[in-house]
């Protein structure tokens, strides 16, 4: 299977504190990934050079498709309210309508807030236009850096029907987790030691409990 997502080789210091160190990954389409890590591991870090937001030192990232990034602080305007939000969003995609919005808004229980201001939504909730936000082009490539923090039990679930819906379609996954015992629902486990992935391979899906820790790097 050709890989849609391959990165080789990157390196990202900042001052004399390198956190990448050659770094590689393949991911096919269909693939879930998991990068986990301790705290300033660079899981943050390696998925922004994924991104192209960050410049990496030396390195490459080919993608074969559309990309789609859940960054783990959501960049919204607190004055736009969730429905302009989603109305930018899908002229800067050139969307024909807000069909698939209006759809992950219902999925994610957002609609509600439509005509709320991003400054006044709990973290949770912007948590849940974020992830919308990442996904109204329908990507082929998406890119989650801790997508669930602040979700509610409800809200956990969903996104993980959701999960495997895009999968189904095949739709290549990249998330970053604290969550050890999330580790069966991915194809692959990618620990970041050192600067350097380490893959192990994993197969059976089971139902876990949502929680998170934080990773600014």
């Amino acid at each position: 299977m050709t890989a849609i997502l391959v990165a080789e080789g990157l390196h990202k210091s900042y001052g004399r504190h390198r956190v990448l160190s050659g770094t590689d990954l393949s991911v096919d389409r269909g693939q879930l990934v998991a990068v986990v890590g301790e705290n300033g591991a660079g899981k943050s870090t390696l998925l922004k050079a994924l991104a192209g937001t960050l410049k990496t030192d030396a390195g490459t990232v080919r993608l074969s498709g559309t990309l789609g990034y859940c960054p783990q602080e959501a960049v919204l305007s607190d004055n736009l309210t969730v429905g302009q939000h989603l109305r930018y969003f899908a002229a800067a995609y050139r969307l024909a309508d807000l069909g698939r919005g209006e759809e992950l808004m219902q999925r994610l229980g957002l609609a509600k807030f439509r005509d709320t201001s991003a400054g006044a939504l709990s973290g949770g909730t912007r948590q849940k236009l974020n992830l919308v936000l990442s996904l109204l082009h329908d990507p082929d490539v998406l890119l989650l850096d801790e997508p669930y923090q602040g979700f509610d039990w409800e809200t956990y679930l969903r996104f993980w029907d959701l999960v495997g819906d895009l999968r189904a379609r095949g739709k290549a996954i990249v998330l970053i987790t604290h969550l050890v015992f999330e580790q069966d629902r991915f194809d692959v486990l990618a620990d970041l030691v050192d600067g350097r992935l380490h893959l192990r391979g994993t197969t059976t899906v089971a139902t876990n409990t949502p929680g998170a820790d934080d990773d600014r790097l």
